[in-house]
């Protein structure tokens, strides 16, 4: 069953890998909050995300 994580970027930089959906929609929420509030080098269009789908992988044992 796929199962979706998130990567957190600003500008070309990865600031968080691999967020469960919960993780990233705190995140998300927590980093716009902070970019338009506090006086940082980053502007809120300077924020973006990846959605990546995984597959978990089935180990088969190999035979001898």
């Amino acid at each position: 069953m796929p199962e979706k994580v998130f990567h957190v970027y600003a500008r070309e930089e990865c600031l968080y890998n691999n967020l469960t959906e919960e993780q990233f929609k705190n995140t998300w929420n927590a980093l716009n909050g902070m970019v338009g509030l506090l006086h940082t080098d980053y502007d809120v269009e300077d924020l973006s995300y990846e959605e990546v789908e995984t597959t978990a992988h089935i180990a088969e044992e190999s035979s001898y």
